[in-house]
């Protein structure tokens, strides 16, 4: 569906208004996906990054994080447990972590690909070979936010990194035939409502096959620390837009929406989502992959957490996809 900047603006600006937003979004959903929420099992894999982004926990001049890399065993046999408990993607995610080369990476995807699974990797900037690499070993998806569009404001919060060099990065997944990922970040210091309208109709342009929309969570141990954060229902509405923009993509109900309020994935559902990504990263790592605090489920199993969230979806009137769950255009 097609909305003029000025009309998303005056959308997101729109506090009391933004039921009928949420059930307008609900609705585009239910026509063009379905009832069907799509898990994906997240695996963490790394909390090691190369990069200083100001926002996050994982950011290299962060002296206070607790560093851990999985090994190749440990991440198959994660995958293969998550595999068992029903789900038929995995999502490995990781801070960008040079370790991790392409022989290395495709080693792994060669060895989950067994599992009968759809894979998305979420591991950030790569040259096109690694990436064609990946691909050709049998990686589906990549997940890589844009974060913002406003390049002023990247290049504030992502010191040393490229604006251009992150875009032309999507350009690549994308001509490569994987399903693309993108997403922003809602509430970053400095952003404006305008802002965010042209992060929306930027991820409608470059056809984007899913879109998460999360709040920015302040880390007290980043530069961000005194910032206010992100609200949920501006997380909301923008997330509901962009069901409305992009009617058939896959949008996730993001965890750090739940990390504001107990029932965050839910409220995110039914405005508009139809993917969640319960953590099935095992033991202590649960914990140390600390992007923002107060992450959720850090003490929980992955079969504890599979089970609970399959129970609230249900309780909301949803079923659980039992595909791959791959964006299927209209």
């Amino acid at each position: 569906m097609s909305i003029e900047k000025s009309e998303i603006v005056r959308l997101l600006a729109d506090e009391e208004n933004q039921q009928k937003l949420f059930a307008w979004a609900d609705s585009v959903r239910k026509e063009n996906v379905g009832d069907e929420v799509q898990l994906r099992g997240l695996i963490e894999f790394s909390s090691i990054c190369r990069n200083n982004c100001l926002y996050c926990g994982l950011r290299a001049g962060n002296t206070k994080a607790h560093r851990y890399r999985m090994s190749e065993e440990e991440i198959i046999e994660t995958a293969r447990r998550a595999s068992e408990l029903g789900f038929r993607t995995i999502v490995m995610q990781s801070g960008e972590d040079p370790y991790f080369n392409a022989g290395r990476m495709c080693r792994i995807i060669r060895e989950i690909k067994k599992f009968d699974v759809a894979i998305t990797l979420s591991i950030g900037e790569r040259a096109f070979d690694e990436y064609k690499a990946f691909r050709e070993a049998g990686a589906d998806r990549y997940l890589m936010r844009i974060e913002t569009t406003d390049r002023d404001l990247y290049h504030r919060l992502d010191p040393g990194m490229s604006w251009e060099n992150r875009y032309n990065c999507l350009m690549a997944i994308r001509e490569l035939g994987y399903e693309l990922g993108s997403g922003i970040m809602v509430g970053l210091p400095g952003q404006t409502l305008e802002s965010i309208a042209d992060d929306l109709l930027f991820l409608k342009e470059i056809g984007v096959d899913m879109a998460g929309i999360g709040p920015f969570i302040p880390n007290p141990d980043t530069p961000l620390a005194d910032e206010k954060g992100g609200s949920l229902d501006l997380s909301l509405r923008t997330m509901a837009l962009m069901r409305i923009l992009l009617p058939d993509i896959n949008i996730p109900a993001t965890t750090a929406m739940e990390t504001l309020h107990p029932d965050g994935r839910m409220l995110a559902l039914k405005a508009g989502a139809n993917v969640v990504m319960p953590n099935v990263t095992e033991g202590e790592y649960r914990r140390l992959y600390e992007l923002y605090p107060g992450k959720i489920c850090v003490n929980d199993s992955p079969a504890h957490c599979r089970s609970c969230i399959g129970l609230r979806i249900k309780m909301i009137g949803r079923s659980i996809g039992t595909g791959y769950g791959g964006h299927k255009k209209s």
